[in-house]
């Protein structure tokens, strides 16, 4: 198959009648050394944006409560200021998949993203999980420990997995305050290992997940700084992780950032990287020589993930095979958008109710909420987790509604196949849809197609 065939559907968003799709590997490997100009264009929430708009939240509720006048009104606006930044997250997200060229970078944020999942559990919230994942953007063409450090150590991160609620038994924090039982809480360490670094099966214990959960004892959120490292709340003394001792008195934050870099360095970590990657982007049981190349290029450059994205794009494991994985719904609607010809700059002229009706809620009836995964596992990636007859009934509706919604004049239904579906459009397709009733009915068969739905 040629690579222009393949890499729009295994690595991006689908083709574009606006733009032509990467000839090679080193198209693409090029673009990502590049500076990340979407991020420039559209700049997402910045962490401390997302704590202003937390603490402005928690202060004109405390005030409403108090009944200080206006408070009602101001806090209700707000309310709504963050509903809009939660949308307009997800539109500066559907904005630069349809816009980027080759469709990498983008797949790519959206891949980590939900390896680090983090969800809001509560309104004020909401705008701290849209910038974990903008902290994510600079590191994901460098380093995994930078990686991990940053989505680690974001404020999100510590409020999703309770670590701002854990406390060293022996700290001094704890033993001055008895009668509020303070005590250790592990979900931060144990998904640490279990899902960011090391994967399920890795070579550490219960012990381990303990003694890192001592470790980090101290990180906080604070209100205008963000995280810090408060030496009171820690434990005492060093902790032994994976057979290495970390720390000690005074406990500081340099300790956390050594467990951090070790635990991305670790062989463990290199398997489980390239298999969550190859899965993600390949098929659900890739080829063991795809990923031991990917694991083997992780180590040698320490971490670095630029070459091991270049043994995924070269590698012939992951050039030939069918398109096993079924498109989850963000990735979907972006490459069905990107399909009708919109670019970025069209995205973001989108009004909200565009946005709502044709991105948000499809979203949430295909199954996949924005920025609301379960768990922090994240997304599932098995085929069989997004074709319900629910979910592929919420596809047919967004195929048959969002293209009229979006656009005022539809394009002619053969030419609207061919640009969309390009080489893998199947006879059958092109047989139906220019015996369409009308033109809404023929995008939404090229929409709804398998062809479409399959990666």
């Amino acid at each position: 198959m040629e690579f222009s065939t393949l890499a729009p559907v295994r690595f991006g968003f689908g083709l574009s009648p606006r733009q032509t799709p990467p000839a090679s590997p080193d198209e693409i490997l090029a673009a990502l050394r590049g500076p990340d100009l979407l991020a420039q264009r559209w700049p997402g929430l910045t962490t401390q944006e997302a704590l202003q708009m937390r603490d402005e939240f928690l202060r004109l509720r405390k005030a409403e409560a108090q009944n200080v006048p206006g408070a009602t009104e101001d806090f209700k606006r707000q309310r709504q200021a963050i509903d809009r930044s939660n949308v307009g997250g997800l539109q500066i997200a559907l904005a630069r998949a349809v816009e980027d060229p080759t469709g990498m970078r983008e797949r790519l944020h959206a891949f980590w993203r939900n390896h680090f999942t983090v969800r809001a559990k509560r309104t004020p919230e909401a705008p701290l999980a849209t910038a974990h994942g903008e902290a994510l953007r600079p590191e994901i063409t460098g380093s995994f420990p930078a990686l991990l450090r940053a989505s680690t150590l974001h404020p999100m991160m510590l409020i999703y997995l309770d670590q701002i609620a854990s406390f060293g038994p022996d700290s001094k924090r704890a033993k001055k305050r008895p009668d509020l039982k303070l005590g250790l809480n592990e979900n931060l360490a144990r998904e640490l290992m279990e899902l960011h670094t090391l994967g399920v099966g890795g070579s550490y214990t219960q012990d381990d997940v303990r003694q890192l959960a001592e470790l980090l004892t101290g990180l906080r959120v604070m209100a205008e700084e963000g995280t810090t490292f408060a030496p009171d709340f820690a434990e005492p003394g060093a902790e032994t992780v994976l057979g290495h001792a970390y720390g000690g008195d005074p406990a500081k934050m340099a300790d956390i950032v050594q467990v951090l870099t070790a635990l991305a360095l670790h062989p463990d970590t290199s398997r489980h990287i390239a298999t969550k990657l190859a899965v993600h982007f390949v098929g659900p049981e890739p080829d063991p020589a795809l990923t031991g190349a990917m694991s083997e290029a992780y180590l040698g450059a320490k971490g670095q993930l630029l070459p091991v994205y270049e043994v995924l794009l070269t590698h012939p494991a992951a050039q030939g095979g069918g398109f096993l994985k079924v498109r989850q719904p963000f990735d979907y609607i972006a490459t069905g958008v990107r399909a009708m010809g919109f670019d970025g700059k069209a995205v973001m002229a989108f009004n909200g109710p565009q946005i709502r009706r044709h991105a948000f809620k499809p979203l949430r009836d295909m199954g996949q909420r924005w920025l609301g995964a379960p768990a922090p596992n994240g997304w599932p990636e098995a085929a069989e987790e997004w074709i319900s007859p629910q979910q592929l009934a919420a596809r047919i509706n967004w195929a048959l509604k969002a293209p009229a919604g979006l656009q005022a004049k539809l394009p002619e239904p053969a030419d609207f196949a061919r640009a969309a579906l390009g080489p893998r459009l199947s006879d059958l397709v092109a047989q139906a849809v220019p015996r369409s009733e009308s033109r809404p009915e023929a995008a939404a068969l090229v929409l709804a197609s398998a062809e479409m739905n399959r990666r």
